[in-house]
């Protein structure tokens, strides 16, 4: 410790980062951590848990409309969007404390400042002091791309503004096909706005199963958002009674909010990575073997900054990997096989491990089980709707492989077929599981007539 002042300086007070330096100085390593602007990170302050208040705020619409099966009268609803702001806004700033004071019970030394490397030992901060420490975690994570310049770009917002607008839009115009842009389409379409989404590919949602893209694109479009695919905005321009929005196809589409969810980029600009040697991979994101660790041997980097998995519970568990494998003496890779993810689209969806596709490139034979059903609350409510549930099944070894659950708290599901697939379940024990009725939840093991059996000599 002669020659430094701490033995570990984290660049990014996020998940992943305020993990790993928690961990670390339960190890008894003396820990600074640095963070520009808020702590807590991209989830905390401006991603996942915003959204996913803003996504329950959504939903009540809906909620009010199936009372009336029920027995309810319910009278005119009227929502107040700057109310949800500002209690959103209350619930971030508790978060961000809850936060601050981990760090303080753990004596992790926060400074407010930008971080940026100097040597691969040295980090100077925007206040002009240096910081020399023995190792360094990089954990600044990404932030929104807009894509190519296109003419009124500057009119665009990102999910970062979409959280703090003073009013909610009438009329609004998404450009993208991924979690955040079919996210704030349901959104701003459950509190009342008119939602046009514009994709530039075949389908919503790539990488996705197909079945599960195609589903959960007709349920979008039952709840009246409008979905525009192959398509791209071209140019935006600023008129009198709000934006008048072209496409590629010069399709004119006027909207009061014009948002892209094109895509994400890791955080590495500006930090001085290529003077002390830390290398990008071939995705943009900070280059890490399996311990995290990058070209340089004493810095590394965990979460979205190294564009591996972006999930917070990824970054999670990557920050906690790096302390016990650096500072606990316990060489810990993580496996980024198998995750449970949930995209809180409107309806919600859950999926693990392979998609068909991907399955039917890596398996010798794959069976395959899915149903579709009106899901039992739809049944008084009138509502028009359905779940769907897939199963991708290796064809040899009864193993499940895949798991895919459009409908109401799939990701709730999903995170617990997530343990059986990651156990390595086959289809026989989930059919010798006992159903819990009534629930959609039993048709996971009740499904018993495969939809397809594909084998790879049939189909050559």
């Amino acid at each position: 410790m002669a020659d430094y002042d701490v033995d570990l300086f984290v660049i990014g007070a996020g998940s992943g980062g305020v993990r790993a330096a928690r961990i670390a100085s339960s190890y008894g390593a003396s820990v600074m951590i640095a963070e520009e602007y808020r702590v807590g990170g991209t989830c905390v302050i401006r991603g996942c848990v915003p959204k996913k208040l803003l996504v329950y705020a959504s939903r009540f619409s809906g909620d009010f409309e199936d009372a009336a099966g029920y027995g309810w009268t319910v009278p005119d609803a009227t929502f107040h969007w700057p109310t949800l702001i500002a209690n959103k806004d209350r619930e971030i700033a508790r978060l961000e404390a809850a936060y601050t004071t981990t760090l303080e019970r753990f004596n992790v030394k926060l400074v407010k400042s930008r971080a940026v490397l100097e040597d691969a030992h040295t980090v100077r901060l925007s206040t002009g002091a240096r910081v020399r420490a023995e190792t360094i975690l990089i954990a600044t994570g990404a932030r929104p791309y807009h894509g190519a310049q296109i003419a009124g770009l500057d009119h665009v917002i990102s999910s970062n503004e979409a959280f703090h607008l003073k009013q909610l839009p009438k009329r609004v115009l998404v450009q993208g096909g991924g979690y955040i842009a079919v996210e704030f389409a349901g959104i701003f379409a459950g509190l009342g706005a008119q939602v046009t989404l514009v994709y530039r590919g075949e389908n919503i949602l790539r990488g996705f199963d197909d079945d599960v893209r195609e589903h959960l694109r007709s349920e979008m479009q039952r709840r009246g958002i409008k979905i525009i695919t192959k398509q791209t905005v071209a140019a935006i321009e600023k008129v009198g009674h709000g934006y008048d929005v072209e496409l590629s196809d010069n399709e004119q589409i006027m909207a009061d909010l014009v948002m892209f969810a094109t895509g994400r980029k890791p955080n590495v600009h500006g930090l001085g990575l290529e003077a002390v040697g830390v290398k990008l991979g071939e995705t943009g994101g900070i280059a890490v073997d399996g311990y995290s660790r990058t070209l340089v041997p004493n810095i590394y980097a965990v979460g979205d900054v190294t564009n591996r998995i972006n999930l917070t519970p990824v970054a999670i568990r990557e920050g906690h990997a790096f302390a016990d494998t650096v500072y606990g003496g316990k060489p810990t890779e993580v496996d980024h096989s198998n995750v449970p993810t949930a995209v809180f689209s409107e309806p919600e969806l859950g999926v693990v491990g392979l998609t068909e596709a991907q399955a039917r490139e890596r398996l010798a034979k794959v069976d395959i089980y899915k149903t579709s059903f009106r899901p039992m609350k739809a049944t008084l409510s009138g509502r028009d709707t359905r779940t769907f549930m897939k199963l991708v099944v290796d064809g040899v070894t009864d193993r499940v492989v895949g798991c895919h659950i459009i409908g109401l708290d799939a990701g709730e599901l999903i995170q617990l077929v997530g343990v059986a697939v990651r156990m390595g379940a086959t289809k026989a024990d989930f059919d010798a599981t006992m159903a819990v009725h009534p629930t959609a939840a039993e048709e996971l093991v009740t499904m018993r007539e495969k939809a397809m059996s594909y084998g790879r000599a049939a189909a050559e």
